[in-house]
């Protein structure tokens, strides 16, 4: 027997996103998570990078208890704000938008000139005059003191709440070095005129009556407030591709009323109003065309550099530009229902996400801050046991406090997650979340669904074999006349195929649908049939025509006019043109590729062969596929499916990794694990290798940022760093985490040639 946790009939979980200010290191985000996760029936994920926490709660629970819970944590809560159109002219990575960072940054600048000659003269004996140590103190006060208010506040803050996070070794080592120096000033030998002292990259003995550490105390100060300039400004730039995306949409839009343009904002916009779009401007959102010819480019959405031929009938996704002719278009999605809104929800939801390797590192962080309080403790004690020297004592332990702090491990996943998923957008690659990329690692198998995926999903004329003595032009035109007015797809193909190939189609009279033998009709004279209706008695050469297209996998159609056949023409559904290079691709990855298909195995086979797929699966039902996912996962394979239709959807929730086509339908990018937002298979290998290089640098981050606090704490402890030169290391650890997850931006799709490089 079995037991779930919640009742069969208790209420759905509601979803909230909140605001969290006041979070400083990866401590501080696990205690909001770790209070949040607390309350009954909520659970919550607090990403440190993003500032956001994600929570979903039961009913009896409001926002407001949410936000009083993070409020009694120390921290500030708040529902983000409605999103607001930005000017045009605004960029979105630029910093000068964001005070807090400009606040940061005028903080910084006031704080390094200030400590820059407090740390040359404590560095440069030729340079200290008589009572230079009062010059320095006037100087590093106002740096300990003003400049590192952030770090005491946030220290105070924690400490009131019982607990210890980055802020408090920060704030308990600058504040003992700048104490000691006030002691040593006041009240030792330091104050006394002509006092000099040295600089050591090491812990040196001194006399500690004459002993000074405001270079330590400003300097320190000023190296952390650059570090948390520089992660904050990377962390901006690291998202910048996200609200490049959800600031794509046009502004206004000019809707037609009463005959009349009328130019409004776009949040004013409602479902069946129609609006014109001139070439050049954005298309405000999600429609169906009405009226015009047009191209429009979707590059900036999708990453695909050609423009898509539009017309009347055809749909087109807002924030797309028209690039040809004028346009009118009736609105069928608006705001949060839109292709680029939710394009933007999944990236955003990816981000606020996390690996289980960053549950590792939070767990650390939660608890690594109080064991170093204690290594410095201990640090001290065995110092001053060993040696009696309590500079040196003092010295070491304020080095432990400086370079531990853990901020590296907080961002190690944030930041590349922020990067690679909007990198991924901009290129049309939309990962839903962290765990997906340890997936893209272990996936060895890849199911191609065939009709809508490998194929176009449009039955197209292929070849046309006329008999001896017909003219090919006019078997077209008198097959596409008769086959315009049925609306069979194998009926449309040939319309259109005729139509291109041929010219301008001629009337039909008489029509007549024939069930299950084709169709018939008048044209120009000719009684003419397209169909089955010659099965039987048609002429060797026209035999073997069709015999060989339905050995091709390919729908043949027999054209005969005046009681004799003419011709046969073959349709099929036509393989992408880069669906081949696609599986090239996929197979250099180390995928082995898998062709699945409810068509025939004729059909199948054809199609395989075109695309190089050895393995096909055929003739399978759509409610089957599932369990074809299954039994590769049973032969001990790590599956990934790639579908775009609703019968897909099941089997891409079924795989260990689904990648769903944006072209198709809702249910299978609601099922899929990727969304590849152009209907270019390619786009699966370059998804696979966004996916697996953003996993690598996370692992890289996470290895930098243990293997950093592993081997300074050791020298440190040892006396083996000033606690100057500790305060920059640390601030080092976090910018080089930070600038290496930056490198995703560089992320190229795999050039168009065969034997492109996929590494």
């Amino acid at each position: 027997m079995t037991t779930t946790d919640t009742p069969v009939d208790a209420p759905p979980a509601s979803e909230a996103e909140l605001l969290i200010g006041g979070m400083t290191c990866a401590a501080c985000a696990a205690r909001v998570e770790k209070k949040l996760n607390r309350m009954p029936g909520v659970t919550a994920t607090v990403n440190f990078a993003t500032e956001k926490a994600k929570v979903t709660y039961p009913a009896g629970v409001e926002v407001a208890d949410l936000i009083a819970t993070v409020v009694k944590t120390g921290y500030t809560a708040q529902e983000p704000p409605p999103p607001r159109p930005a000017p045009e002219a605004v960029r979105p990575d630029g910093p000068e938008q964001d005070p807090k960072l400009a606040a940061l940054r005028q903080r910084l600048v006031v704080c390094a000139a200030l400590a820059v000659p407090v740390v040359l003269l404590a560095m440069v004996p030729a340079l200290q005059f008589d009572n230079w140590q009062w010059l320095s103190l006037t100087l590093a006060a106002p740096v300990v003191v003003w400049g590192g208010l952030p770090f005491h506040t946030a220290a105070w803050t924690n400490a009131r709440h019982a607990a210890s996070t980055m802020d408090t070794l920060v704030s308990v080592g600058t504040l003992a070095a700048f104490g000691w120096s006030l002691w040593a000033l006041f009240l030792g030998d330091a104050g006394m005129p002509g006092m000099r002292h040295g600089f050591d990259l090491t812990v040196s003995r001194t006399d500690g009556a004459a002993t000074i550490y405001l270079e330590v105390a400003a300097g320190v100060t000023a190296f952390l407030l650059l570090g948390r300039y520089l992660e904050a400004r990377a962390k901006r730039r690291a998202g910048a591709a996200l609200r490049a995306l959800m600031e794509l949409g046009a502004k206004d839009v000019a809707v037609l009323r009463d005959g009349r343009e009328v130019r409004i904002p776009v949040d004013r916009l409602a479902v069946g109003d129609r609006f014109v779009v001139r070439p050049g401007e954005k298309i405000a959102t999600d429609g169906t065309v009405v009226e015009g010819t047009s191209a429009v480019d979707a590059s900036m959405l999708t990453g695909e550099s050609a423009p898509v031929d539009v017309t009347a009938g055809d749909t087109v996704t807002g924030a797309t530009v028209n690039a040809g002719g004028r346009l009118v278009v009736e609105a069928t999605r608006i705001g949060a229902d839109t292709r680029l809104a939710r394009m933007a929800r999944l990236v955003e939801d990816a981000q606020n996400g996390k690996a289980e390797v960053q549950r590792l590192a939070d767990r650390v962080a939660a608890v690594f801050v109080p064991v170093v309080l204690l290594i410095a403790v201990a640090t001290f004690g065995g110092w001053l046991g060993a040696t009696g020297d309590t500079v040196a004592a003092f010295s070491a332990a304020v080095a432990v406090l400086i370079i531990a702090c853990p901020c590296a491990l907080g961002l190690a996943t944030p930041t590349a997650l922020l990067v690679g998923t909007g990198r991924g957008a901009q290129l049309g690659i939309l990962i839903k979340g962290p765990e997906v990329l340890e997936s893209t690692r272990r996936v060895d198998t890849v199911v191609l669904d065939k009709t809508g995926t490998v194929t176009t999903g449009r039955m197209t004329l292929q070849d046309v074999h006329a008999a001896d003595g017909t003219d090919e032009k006019q078997l077209l035109r008198l097959a596409g006349a008769v086959e315009h007015a049925s609306e069979h797809p194998v009926a449309r193909a040939v319309a259109a195929g005729a139509e291109e190939r041929a010219g301008e189609l001629p009337g039909v009279e008489r029509f007549e649908n024939l069930p299950g033998q084709g169709v018939r009709g008048h044209v120009e004279g000719h009684e003419v049939t397209v169909g089955r209706l010659f099965d039987g008695r048609l002429p060797e050469e026209l035999a073997s025509a069709k015999e060989r297209a339905e050995r091709g996998g390919r729908t043949a159609v027999v054209v005969g006019w005046d009681g004799a056949a003419r011709g046969v023409l073959a349709v099929a559904d036509a393989v992408k043109e880069t669906s081949a290079e696609a599986v090239r691709e996929l197979r250099a990855l180390g995928l082995t590729p898998v062709l699945l298909t409810g068509d025939n195995q004729a059909v199948a086979e054809a199609v395989a062969a075109e695309v190089g797929v050895d393995e096909v699966i055929a003739e399978v039902l759509p409610e089957d596929k599932v369990a074809v996912v299954r039994r590769l996962q049973a032969e001990g394979r790590t599956v990934a499916m790639v579908g775009d239709g609703v019968n897909d959807a099941a089997a891409l929730a079924t795989a260990d990794l689904g990648l769903a086509m944006g072209t198709g339908t809702d249910a299978a990018i609601e099922a899929g694990d990727l969304t590849l937002v152009r209907g270019d298979l390619r786009a699966a290998a370059d998804a696979i290798r966004l996916a697996r290089r953003t996993l690598g640098t996370i692992k890289g981050n996470l290895v930098w940022a243990f293997g950093y606090n592993v081997a300074a704490l050791p020298l440190a402890a040892a006396g083996l760093l000033n606690p100057m030169i500790a305060g920059a290391a640390m601030a080092f650890s976090s910018v080089f985490v930070v600038t290496n997850s930056l490198r995703l931006r560089t992320f190229r799709e795999t050039p168009l040639h065969s034997d492109a490089s996929l590494t």
